[in-house]
């Protein structure tokens, strides 16, 4: 007779609308994990697709469970509904449909949770793809492990205004996850951020270096590119973070919700001054941009990206597109992006 397993066992939710022709790699990715005991939760969020005969055709496997909603909850009371009723492992992970873990990720993140026992949440490298079958080819840089303290972790979010996680590299401690609770319905594009945060407020936080921990798919349905494209939605639901996150932990210091407003301002102003270099000025809304920057840090017009602004003015957008002035080096090293990768994807929701 076999005893109980000692490994370490991992609840891996996955939350589906509409991605059937998604699920089955997706599935697999998780129950193909070496050293880990794995359990997965399908919740079909009420799809029109073929979902439902893909999850009873996976749930012969005992150890995938699937459910359906009668009705639409939309994403964040689905991530919920999994992530706070349903897991009871020692970690979970929260992974769209239409994304895969890596090989051997969750055994690498359970060792880390296991020689860290304050760690919790860990995460690594994710790797962006398109939508095919191909998985691309990667570059390993040298495994390793940094665990930090999670204040410093939040005060390196502060300083950048930015995420660092596309959510399916995350494995979080279980106990650490049901006591931050779950995502909130006020923040769907940037919720994965604040709860992150959250994890930090009570918890260290680990990352893996080496091997892929997850692959993102990006394709014309994912929420990236549907519901959350929009230039100001990414700058005001991370403003709206920050703003909520500090206003729920009164005992971190003040100077850390200063980084985070400086950063968001540099973010706007940035992407105002790119949309001079692109001869963009239809399509960026350069003066709600400033307008946006000055009301989130009263000191705005005292940075370089706002000097640059003023410089790119003097000369117009069609003599900037030209030459390609930037600002400096340093902020073109620093690589803003127009709009945040860090999105939940969910497609019609």
């Amino acid at each position: 007779m076999t005893g109980p397993s000692t490994r370490p066992a991992v609840d891996v939710v996955i939350p589906c609308y509409n991605y059937a022709r998604f699920l089955r790699s997706c599935v697999r990715s998780v129950l193909d994990q070496p050293g880990v005991d794995v359990r997965v939760l399908i919740i079909d969020d009420t799809s029109t697709d073929d979902t439902p005969e893909v999850v009873a055709e996976l749930t012969r496997d005992p150890r995938v469970e699937g459910r359906r909603h009668e009705v639409n909850k939309g994403h964040i009371a689905t991530y919920n509904e999994g992530l706070l009723e349903w897991a009871k492992a020692d970690y979970t992970v929260l992974l769209s449909a239409d994304d895969l873990l890596a090989p051997g990720s969750l055994a690498r993140a359970a060792a880390v949770f296991e020689a860290n026992p304050n760690v919790g949440m860990v995460y690594g490298r994710v790797v962006y793809y398109q939508d095919q079958d191909r998985l691309p080819k990667v570059v390993t840089p040298p495994a390793g492990t940094t665990v930090w303290s999670g204040v410093d972790w939040i005060e390196a979010r502060c300083r950048t205004g930015q995420n660092v996680l596309s959510s399916p590299e995350a494995v979080v401690r279980t106990s650490v996850q049901q006591r931050v609770g779950g995502y909130r319905a006020d923040l769907p594009h940037a919720g994965d951020l604040e709860m992150w945060m959250r994890i930090a407020a009570v918890s260290d936080i680990g990352y893996v270096r080496g091997k892929p921990a997850a692959y993102y798919r990006v394709h014309q349905q994912s929420m990236m590119r549907t519901r959350f494209s929009s230039l100001f939605a990414d700058l005001e639901q991370r403003q709206a973070v920050f703003d909520l996150f500090f206003r729920e932990h009164p005992d971190l210091p003040p100077r850390l919700k200063s980084l985070a407003n400086r950063a968001i301002a540099k973010d706007a102003l940035w992407r105002a001054v790119r949309a001079y270099d692109r001869d963009r000025l239809a399509d960026v809304p350069v003066d709600e941009l400033v307008e946006f920057a000055r009301r989130v840090d009263p000191g705005a017009e005292r940075l370089g990206e706002y000097r640059a602004l003023r410089r790119r003015r003097a000369l117009g957008p069609r003599a900037c597109s030209r030459t390609q002035l930037f600002v400096g080096s340093h902020l073109v090293k620093r690589g803003r992006g127009l709009v945040s990768k860090q999105v939940w994807k969910w497609r019609g929701q």
